[in-house]
Formats: C-alpha cells, structure tokens, sequence
C-alpha cells in the first residue's frame, strides 16, 4: 500500500517510519527545505532513541523517502495521513487547526482518485467532518473518506508504543474506510494488537480523555506529596501502596515539579475549552491546568528557600531541562519556568542536559551550558535534578559534594534520598512529597 505522509515532525516522522517499515511504501512531504534535505542525508532532526536506524533502513529498502513535492506524494496513495502541529491558539487555549485545514485543501487540489484521508494530529471533536467539508469544497469531484487515527507516542518510547500499542483507535464513517485503515495496520491485526474502531467523534474524544486522565494522575500526586511533606508521609511509598490497586495502576503516579511536553498542557487546554463551548465544563480538568502550574511554582519556592531566601549571587547547577528523559522536547518543560526564576533572581545558573542544549539556548537565555555534571558543580551553591535522565541517577554523590562550594541538593525527581545525600556529605537535601534535611 502507497502512504503518504504529510508533515515529519515527530508523530510524523516516527508513523511515517514505522508504517514503512510494516511494509507499506511510505512518502514524507513536507515544506521546509532544510528538513527534508537533512532527512534525505540520513540524518533526524528530532532525538528518538532507535529511530535513526530505522528510518536508514526502510530507505535502504525502498520502501521509505522524502519530498516537498505533495503531488508526488499523493499521487496513487491510497491513504494520506495528516499529521502536522495543532499548537495552542493564542488568547483562548482551543487547539490551532490552521495547519491541519490547509493540508486538508492541499490534499483535496492534488488528489484524483478515491483516497482516505487521515488525521493523525491531535483534533478537537468535529474536526474531521471540517476537513471532510474542506475538501469537498476544494475538489467537489474528488470520492474519498475520512479517518480519525490519533497517536499515544511517548517521546522516548515512541517505536515501540508504534510497534506494540496497547490499543490502536480508528474512528470510520463507513465499512470501505474502516477496510483500508484495517489494511494499513494489518501486522498489528496479525498479531493480535487490539484495535479499536468507533465513529470519528468518540476517536477524536478518546485521545483527549485519555491524556486529561493522564495528566490528572500526575497532578494529583503532586498535590499528595505537598500534603506528605507537612504531615511527615513519604509520597513514594504512598503510590507504592496506591498504585498497587487494580484500579488505580502504578503508572503517571510519579510526583515531580509538573507535567510538561508536547501533549498534556496543550490537549488538556483545548480540552478545557471544548467543553466551556459545549456548555459542559471541564471542572477537574480545569484545576488540573491551575494545580499544575501551582506545582511549577512550588518548586521555585522550595530552591529559594535553600537558598536563604534569595537567588542573587548564587550559582547554581541545573542537571535536566527537556520535559523528560530520552527526548530533546522542551515543550512547556518545567525548566522554561523555573530556571528563569533563578536567572531572574540573579544566580548564575549552569545547565547540563545530554539532549536539550540545542532547543534550550533559544528557550533559557542567561545560562552557561556544561557537558558534563561534575563541571556543573564545580564552586555551586546548590545542585537541582529537574529531568531524571539515566545519566543524573547514578552520580558520584561525593564528588559532586568535594566539588560544590555549599553542598546543597533539591532533588525534584526524587532520584536519590536524604540518607544518601547526607551519607555524601550534603548540607542541605529537598525532594517532592518526602523527608529533607538542613544542617545548621
């Protein structure tokens, strides 16, 4: 089957690099010439971990490339899929379709025959009858479907949440769509993935009910290791023992300094804002917005505080900036509010990140990027963990102590504990929702 692909930016880029390598013949388009010709040379412009080898070879194969020519793509494409950005509208939080429209119109001016056109971005309910009505418009001729195929890639695991999904929605309007969406995915069939097939509205809902559900976990915990902290609990034990139940789940039960990335804050916003037009607030996933940002805040709180109360003249050292670990996304990360405060303030800030460096020079201007942690630390006054990459969870805590010039720690991914901060020779030690120190 003939793919085309438009946009190669990450939900993009990784479908269009996993249905290749399905066995479908796979086209990528997009409009940035830089983009496209890096991808021609082999190389990704995004950081996903395996992704590099595999789009090597699927174009080794043949049954992967790239172009900016959109007729080229579409023509004897049986299906072509949209998957460009859906940013947060300015001033009102609703999801931007700007994007999504034009490819729809695009689509409709090169396509001749029968297609069905996929919307992979993340939509707000009825966007996919607007595309439907946008190319009708645009090519009244033109015999087509629409589908709804909205993506659960975790950055950093996206190959494998592709490759073996807990569940793969497809919202049909009819038996001809649903058969060549079933022929697209038909590996995942073979081997029993389930797939769930719905009208194009309830695929739309599924995806922002299930990142609201999502986000509202980790909220959650985070207000619950606010409560640990002024009642002596231990938050990790405490979703230990929740996440034990069934019905609960052990997973987003992690308490840290908020959610970020590409997906919670903007598809909770847009969320939010469906419902407010609908007549049907969103009450919970409202204050999760507010709590979530509160969270962000907290944590500047708590790096002031170990700071005496003041930022100025301090240097401080910053292992973490992207949103998470295994990604260079630094998409509503926590660092883009809290490292300003520090440089605000007037402390020195060093930041150390194996991937993030080169969104975050455009993103935290005032900080000093450094390779390597130790270096980091080298005369600081305080060391914070703000992403917990692997490379942060196994330091040489003693060095790190020898190196800094008030060896204080605010571990806000709860990575170590206070016994072994104090064990290295830590005066002072925070975590989210845990015991601390302060040594006078």
């Amino acid at each position: 089957m003939k793919i085309a692909m438009i946009g190669t930016g990450y939900v993009g880029l990784v479908s269009g690099v996993c249905f290749s390598d399905f066995g479908h013949e796979v086209i990528c388009v997009d409009k940035d010439p830089k983009k496209i010709e890096m991808l021609e040379r082999g190389d990704v412009p995004i950081y996903e971990p395996g992704l590099d080898a595999l789009m090597a070879k699927n174009v080794d194969a043949g049954r992967l490339s790239f172009t900016l020519d959109l007729n080229e793509a579409i023509d004897g494409a049986e299906a072509v899929f949209i998957a460009v950005g859906t940013p947060t509208r300015r001033g009102d939080g609703h999801a931007d379709l700007t994007y999504v429209m034009a490819a729809a119109e695009e689509i409709a001016k090169a396509a001749s025959d029968y297609v069905v056109v996929v919307t992979k971005s993340t939509v707000p309910v009825g966007t996919n009858r607007q595309v439907k009505q946008t190319i009708a418009k645009a090519n009244p001729d033109l015999e087509f479907d629409v589908a709804s195929n909205p993506e659960f890639l975790r950055e950093g695991a996206a190959i494998d949440d592709f490759m073996k999904p807990d569940r793969v929605v497809v919202g049909v309007q009819n038996e001809r769509a649903a058969d060549v969406m079933a022929e697209i995915y038909r590996p995942l069939y073979l081997r029993e993935f389930p797939i769930v097939t719905t009208d194009l509205e309830s695929a739309e809902m599924i995806k922002y009910a299930a990142n609201a559900f999502l986000a509202t976990k980790i909220t959650f915990i985070n207000e619950i290791a606010a409560l640990c902290e002024k009642v002596g609990a231990d938050v990790k034990q405490v979703s230990k023992g929740m996440g034990m139940d069934n019905r609960i789940g052990n997973k987003f039960l992690h308490a840290g300094p908020g959610y970020g990335g590409s997906c919670f804050p903007k598809d909770t916003k847009a969320l939010a804002r469906i419902g407010q037009e609908h007549a049907s607030p969103l009450q919970i996933t409202e204050a999760v917005i507010k709590v979530n940002e509160e969270v962000k805040r907290r944590m500047i709180d708590k790096l002031l505080d170990l700071c005496g109360g003041s930022f100025n003249g301090k240097t401080i050292a910053v292992l973490g900036v992207t949103f998470k670990p295994n990604t260079d996304d630094m998409r509503d990360a926590p660092a883009l509010t809290i490292v300003p405060a520090l440089v605000g303030g007037g402390a020195k800030v060093r930041t150390c990140d194996p991937q993030g460096r080169h969104e975050g020079e455009a993103l935290l201007p005032g900080v000093h990027w450094i390779e390597d942690p130790y270096k980091a630390a080298q005369n600081a006054d305080l060391l914070v963990i703000l992403t917990e990459w692997n490379e942060f969870r196994a330091l040489d805590l003693k060095k790190i102590v020898n190196k800094m010039a008030d060896p204080k720690m605010a571990d806000l991914r709860n990575v170590y504990t206070a016994k072994d901060a104090k064990r290295a020779g830590f005066s002072a030690y925070e975590s989210i929702g845990r015991e601390g120190f302060l040594q006078d």
